[in-house]
């Protein structure tokens, strides 16, 4: 089995890291704008070596794992490239703007749109870990426009990465992940700006930071290069949700201002069943 993974960061390289415990023995094979990227890439072993363009059409496997800017431009033409029973794969945040963007391509059926809800705030070949998909959802756009053969070969590989099928149409998945994941990271991103413009100047505040405050704050070390891009292409929804946070953000102020608390913690109270809602969900789960 020949894999060529485009983009060896986080994703792509813990996908390669796993999928090597097939019983076939792939051989891997990377590509990468940055060439630290690559060489961090070989000295772990990620890749066996660095992959040409002409690799693609004898590729049993592709796996498309860069920002999602960058798979709206760059899809088509990989689609061109690759062999008639080559498997292409994408780990993209969002997912309407990439299936537009092979809406009808003469390759679509080799394609499908893929969103393995996994991750850390890290990034880069040496964040890679073997494990990371074990009990995750993994999100499948489109199915119905892959060949049945290659979706039967994708289920195969994701049951060996231990992660769970989720089918749901693109609109949808970018409707629901702007509320469970990209309001996280923006949340995150606007706590950790808040502290630094008020505490620029005063060490006292991180002195005094418990493991709330890092938890919270953890998902602001992600790539702002990944995550501009998942913004701006999920612009409208993530809008729709910025306006029912602030609404509640705004909400909750005036109850702390007016002297409103039994309302304050009537609000609290009721937000906590949020424990059982997430109760059993894997840890780690990011976007």
């Amino acid at each position: 089995m020949k894999i060529v993974v485009i983009g060896i960061g986080l994703i792509g390289g813990s996908l390669v890291r796993d999928l090597r415990g097939l019983p076939e023995r792939p051989s891997v094979l990377g590509m990468d704008k940055n060439p630290d990227h690559l060489d961090q890439a070989l000295s772990l072993g990620l890749i066996d070596a660095p992959a040409e363009p002409a690799d693609l059409a004898t590729a049993d496997l592709v796996i498309v794992s860069i920002p999602v800017d960058h798979v709206v431009r760059e899809l088509p033409g990989l689609l061109a490239k690759v062999g008639e029973e080559t498997l292409v794969i994408d780990a993209g945040s969002t997912k309407a703007p990439i299936c537009q963007a092979v809406s009808g391509h003469e390759k679509r059926r080799n394609f499908l749109a893929c969103h393995p809800i996994a991750g850390t705030e890290f990034t880069g070949p040496d964040a890679a870990i073997s494990g990371l998909f074990q009990g995750k959802v993994n999100i499948i756009c489109e199915v119905e426009q892959t060949a049945f053969r290659i979706q039967e070969r994708a289920l195969e590989l994701f049951r060996h990465l231990g992660m769970r099928i989720r089918y749901m149409s693109p609109e949808a998945h970018d409707r629901h992940i702007a509320y469970v994941s990209h309001l996280s990271h923006i949340s995150s991103f606007m706590l950790g700006k808040t502290v630094i413009e008020k505490e620029q100047n005063e060490r006292d505040i991180f002195d005094m930071a418990g493991s709330g405050f890092e938890s919270t704050v953890r998902l602001a070390k992600s790539s702002p290069a990944m995550w501009t891009p998942i913004f701006e292409q999920n612009r409208e929804n993530v809008l729709e949700t910025l306006d029912e946070y602030i609404a509640n953000l705004q909400e909750f102020s005036d109850q702390l201002r007016e002297n409103r608390y039994e309302d304050l913690y009537r609000q609290m109270d009721n937000t906590n069943r949020i424990k059982d809602i997430l109760k059993g969900i894997p840890q780690q789960k990011q976007e």
